[in-house]
């Protein structure tokens, strides 16, 4: 391994010492999702349709403008730490969420064709792990 000085590093990389640390955990980038969502948690989203009915190819290619995955993708950070598009697919990989956890979230079947931020933030929770009655219960704390 070479050593060099910050000055060396800073010729060949861009170093911003007060940049945010990219979100290398699952449970972090899933964190910002939920947290992004919560900023305006009345603003209406759009969701994806039937996403457990479409084969494959086409679900990976799936998205909605304005979706939750778009609040996602709109993100300097989640998009510096990796994600690369707002399509159903780059979500499912980037946040490490199977079909049946992602439809969950985005599909229209459980929320009609729009749904509000905080529900959809209450469902991206749950993905940490919490049960249904923590992430409820964090989003009502969250929103006083």
């Amino acid at each position: 391994m070479k050593h060099q000085t910050l000055e060396e590093l800073q010729s060949i990389a861009d170093i911003n010492p007060m940049a945010p640390a990219l979100l290398t955990t699952k449970e972090q980038r899933i964190e910002r999702w939920a947290e992004l969502l919560e900023m305006n948690p009345s603003r209406c989203l759009t969701a994806l349709t039937g996403t457990e009915r479409l084969n494959s190819g086409l679900r990976e290619e799936a998205r909605a403008t304005g979706s939750p995955i778009t609040v996602a993708f709109d993100d300097p950070l989640l998009r510096a730490s990796g994600l690369r598009s707002d399509t159903y697919g780059e979500a499912k990989r980037f946040f490490g969420l199977s079909d049946w956890q992602l439809h969950d979230i985005v599909c229209s079947c459980h929320a009609g064709a729009t749904m509000r931020a905080d529900w959809a933030a209450g469902r991206v929770r749950r993905m940490l792990g919490g049960s249904k009655v923590l992430a409820w219960l964090r989003s009502i704390m969250a929103h006083g």
